[in-house]
């Protein structure tokens, strides 16, 4: 069983940054493929960011160029940078092991707003 621990959200202005965190247990991020979701209010769970077990990364077309997605292999964590946020991204973010479709975090809150 994969144990996922987000953190890092919170409230921020248009413009601002935050970076996520999620800590991993039960699988190996370097050796997965692992990827950040979000969903909104009223909305499906939706793609934001992948990272393989190569390094490659890919991104949803709307955050391209100001998020980044990475991990540290000694933490066993993966992170997502986001910067110049906009209103539209306000939403609860989780990380997932793709490998592992079943087990989800509880996820961690973003609000963009003035």
């Amino acid at each position: 069983q994969v144990q996922l621990v987000e953190s890092g959200g919170g409230l921020v202005q248009p413009g601002g940054s935050l970076r996520l965190s999620c800590e991993v247990s039960g699988v190996t991020v370097s050796s997965n493929t692992m990827a950040w979701f979000r969903q909104a209010p009223g909305e499906t769970r939706d793609g934001v960011a992948l990272i393989t077990s190569t390094g490659d990364t890919n991104y949803k077309d709307s955050v391209k160029g100001r998020f980044t997605i990475s991990r540290d292999n000694a933490k066993n964590t993966i992170y997502l940078q986001m910067n110049n946020l906009k209103l539209e991204v306000t939403a609860v973010y989780f990380c997932h092991c793709l490998r592992m479709s079943g087990d989800w975090g509880q996820g961690t809150q973003v609000t963009v707003s003035s």
